[in-house]
């Protein structure tokens, strides 16, 4: 998905990756930032980012329903995560997700991966589970 043109300079370190619009309250939508696969959540208005791969074995994180206590499971093995801090709620998973700050201006979502390497081995559904 590409996010849309805005007039508005970029927030320093953020890159742009939806329009707000595009992901509704309590939904979760697959995006990309810096190379990385990101799950973009709207919890009334507020929007947290974190890697769109569960820690415990690959499972992706978007395309998913937002709990009303900010928490998102994954579809495979049902680890929850609080998409706010990254932290496992509950398990199989041990390894808490990699978060990443979102700020909006004008409409359009901006996420930071500023600073934050890239992990060797993501978990994705060609690599393997990072959480042992």
């Amino acid at each position: 998905m590409t996010a849309p043109a805005s007039t508005t300079e970029a927030p320093a370190g953020f890159v742009p990756v939806a329009a707000s619009g595009d992901v509704p309250s309590g939904w979760v939508l697959r995006t990309s930032a810096g190379g990385r696969e990101i799950a973009l959540a709207n919890l009334d208005g507020e929007f947290y980012a974190v890697d769109n791969y569960c820690t415990h074995a690959g499972g992706p994180l978007a395309h998913n329903r937002l709990s009303p206590s900010c928490t998102l499971e994954c579809p495979w093995h049902n680890a929850v995560f609080d998409v706010r801090t990254g932290e496992v709620v509950s398990g199989p998973a041990r390894k808490p997700v990699r978060t990443y700050p979102a700020q909006v201006v004008d409409g359009t979502v901006y996420v930071s991966v500023a600073g934050r390497p890239a992990d060797p081995d993501p978990g994705g559904p060609h690599g393997s589970s990072t959480d042992g």
